[in-house]
């Protein structure tokens, strides 16, 4: 989810309801100690968003012992271990799902966290590294007895990535084996998907790309979970959150100082201006990727999106593909013309 699930996206989707807890982007636990910007900025979150837990990747134990006070020095209310990324990348590094063929070490390195802070630590976990290293269970009971407050059990090994299926009988066997709390995660992509898992015996489900793709699958499972029925989402209303997106994103980073982060110095004003546009546009096209999935005529809405180069002409993009402007007229059975031309 880094460069995706941004503390504006959260703030949004915790406005639509049903959301108990974020999860900020993962960081990396060797960024923190070093003081990396990008690393700060991805653990950032805002009290809106509260309950935040922020997520953290790589470094070895005293890293990471060092990186979880830093993280409760900022202000998290949780700090979680990620045990589950499947990404090659990280687990040369020793992190991610590469930590779960070392369970000895990975208890080590949550008891090592669980006594240098006094939040939480949680650990996200996989079904294992491959068929063969099918370890979750195990791991699961030795971090609970290193001290780790919860785990997440996603029901993927690393092999498998996003393929296949999640297997969720091994994470509701997994929950009824520890004593603290066992959420779940795995092909929650509709509202009755979250539902009927939980009623697998986990304490929660924690939903990532089903978010990306509706923000208000976690308020419809909500309203799923009380006998109502849940609430539709209108065309419009899918338009208005692209544009509060955008207003949120606008006005992050305006009052660094020159030179910090985003905002290099030796910059006039407008070239700062172009600089934050430029870094608008991106996020957009990003969350695009997903946004726009299963939406009728999504395709060329994704390319019209990505063929945008400023935020003024994504939003009369939104304007048109979704009716959110009184000036408009258009719906997706008639915006084929505008789409494809851009």
């Amino acid at each position: 989810m880094a460069g995706m699930t941004d503390s504006a996206f959260r703030r949004l989707v915790k406005r639509h309801g049903g959301c108990g807890l974020v999860v900020t982007e993962m960081v990396s636990a060797e960024g923190l100690v070093r003081g990396i910007d990008r690393t700060l900025e991805y653990a950032e979150y805002t009290e809106e968003e509260r309950p935040s837990s922020s997520q953290m990747l790589g470094g070895d134990r005293e890293k990471r012992a060092a990186a979880a006070q830093i993280v409760e020095h900022l202000g998290a209310d949780i700090v979680d271990v990620n045990m589950g990324c499947p990404v090659p990348k990280n687990a040369k590094l020793n992190a991610g799902c590469s930590l779960m063929r070392e369970p000895e070490h990975a208890a080590a390195v949550i008891g090592a966290m669980a006594k240098a802070v006094t939040i939480p630590v949680t650990v996200k976990m996989r079904a294992g590294w491959d068929d063969r290293e099918r370890n979750a269970p195990a791991l699961a009971k030795m971090l609970e007895d290193a001290g780790a407050a919860a785990v997440t059990v996603h029901g993927r090994t690393a092999a498998q990535s996003y393929s296949g299926t999640a297997d969720w009988d091994l994470v509701a066997r997994i929950a009824a084996d520890l004593t603290i709390p066992v959420f779940g995660s795995g092909d929650c992509v509709e509202p009755t998907q979250v539902v009927e898992r939980m009623k697998s015996g986990v304490d929660g489900v924690l939903v990532g790309r089903g978010v990306l793709r509706n923000p208000w699958i976690l308020a419809q499972a909500a309203d799923l979970a009380a006998a109502r029925a849940p609430r539709e989402v209108t065309l419009e209303e899918r338009g208005r959150f692209l544009l509060e997106y955008l207003d949120l994103l606008e006005t992050e980073r305006v009052r660094e100082a020159q030179g910090f982060r985003h905002r290099p110095a030796g910059l006039d004003d407008r070239e700062r201006t172009a600089s934050h546009d430029r870094w608008v546009v991106n996020k957009l096209r990003a969350l695009g990727s997903w946004y726009t999935k299963g939406l009728e005529q999504g395709s060329q809405l994704r390319t019209a999106i990505n063929s945008r180069g400023s935020v003024a002409e994504l939003r009369q993009l939104i304007y048109g593909f979704y009716k959110t402007s009184s000036k408009s007229n258009q719906s997706p059975a008639n915006v084929t013309e505008s789409l494809a031309v851009s």
